[in-house]
């Protein structure tokens, strides 16, 4: 694994600058066109908005709008649809991929052949958190193909709020609905990937620096070290 430059590592997290951008052009398309009074089952949250941007790193959704979105996924919902997350307050939704060609899969294993092509940077979700070591593939130099499935990752209404409140950023906007989509991960198998062992560091040490505040479960994060040993993310 190469270490790229703290350049390349900035430009390519411009994200931070341009997401910030879209997601207030995107997240007031929202307010503006829902209507606040009808409870709705999922509503898209303000931190999935990311993925929106070209230069999010994962499942980049592009083709449909966020309203689109929303508005499709609460269409395919119904409760029995709910698989169990990894806290009380997390839930998955498994749906065939209705995006086409344009949502390709975000993780690749690590082979001989393409293992030269990783590379490595510090990192951060947004600009409120502290960034992270992390590695990836290129988009622009590895094949990737159609994914199967969305992996629609809720999480209650109740901890979006709370996860808000602790990063500073209080929920403006108290529409009613059941579950927020939190992140969408396109991928070929129809159950829960292991998060980032990272992931689970982060929400283990709480809210306030981006986290859940779900202490570390040895065995969860033994399985996620196993499966990020032989696979990486795209970006």
């Amino acid at each position: 694994v190469r270490s790229s430059a703290a350049s390349d590592v900035y430009k390519r997290q411009g994200i931070n600058a341009e997401y910030g951008a879209v997601r207030n052009q995107l997240h007031g398309r929202i307010r503006m066109n829902s209507d606040s009074s009808l409870k709705k089952a999922l509503r898209l949250d303000e931190f999935c908005m990311r993925q929106w941007s070209e230069t999010y790193a994962g499942s980049r959704i592009s083709g449909i709008t966020p309203e689109e979105f929303e508005r499709k996924l609460n269409e395919l919902y119904s409760p029995e649809l709910l698989k169990e997350g990894y806290a009380p307050f997390c839930k998955h939704i498994f749906v065939k991929n209705f995006l086409g060609d344009s949502v390709q899969v975000s993780t690749l294993p690590i082979t001989s052949e393409n293992s030269h092509l990783l590379c490595s940077g510090y990192q951060s979700r947004r600009s409120e958190e502290l960034p992270v070591l992390t590695r990836w593939f290129p988009k622009e130099k590895v094949l990737t193909h159609r994914a199967l499935f969305l992996d629609v990752i809720l999480y209650s209404r109740e901890q979006v709020i709370k996860e808000n409140e602790a990063m500073g950023n209080p929920t403006a906007d108290h529409a009613d609905y059941d579950w927020g989509i939190i992140s969408i991960k396109a991928q070929d198998e129809e159950f829960e990937l292991p998060m980032s062992p990272m992931t689970i560091l982060r929400n283990s040490l709480g809210k306030e620096e981006g986290g859940s505040g779900v202490p570390i479960d040895r065995e969860s994060y033994r399985k996620a070290v196993e499966y990020w040993s032989k696979n990486a993310i795209i970006q």
